[in-house]
């Protein structure tokens, strides 16, 4: 079992930045990729990013490319999501998950594939 945490969402004018934390407990955190979705009203939830379980690839939607970036620090447990330039249409609730490493060669970008969600962290970007 891992629980996970989101923070550090809030109110930001487009162009701004921002950077989201993740933080997990339970068991071995080096044991899981971790994944970035979000949810915008009305929508379905979509893949934002992930990254391998040592750090090492990291995975973007189109949309985030060049913008956004993911990490890890295994020693802290913790995921983070560096959020630039961004833009109204970025704005939506941010989960992380955790999917187990076994048998993968990468991340999904399936959120059906990852098995423990935080509760969100809701992302506003004005205009």
């Amino acid at each position: 079992q891992v629980q996970l945490a989101e923070s550090g969402g809030g109110l930001v004018q487009a162009g701004g930045s921002l950077r989201l934390s993740c933080a997990a407990s339970g068991r071995t955190f080096s044991s899981y990729n971790m994944g970035w979705f979000r949810q915008a009203p009305g929508k379905e939830r979509e893949f934002v990013a992930a990254i391998t379980w040592s750090g090492g690839s990291t995975y973007y939607a189109d949309s985030v490319k060049g913008r956004f970036t993911i990490s890890r620090d295994n020693a802290k447990n913790t995921v983070y999501l560096q959020m630039n330039s961004l833009k109204p249409e970025d704005t939506a609730v941010y989960y992380c998950a955790a999917q187990p490493k076994y048998g993968r060669v990468r991340p999904s970008t399936n959120q059906e594939q990852y098995n423990y969600w935080g509760q969100g962290t809701q992302v506003t970007v004005s205009s």
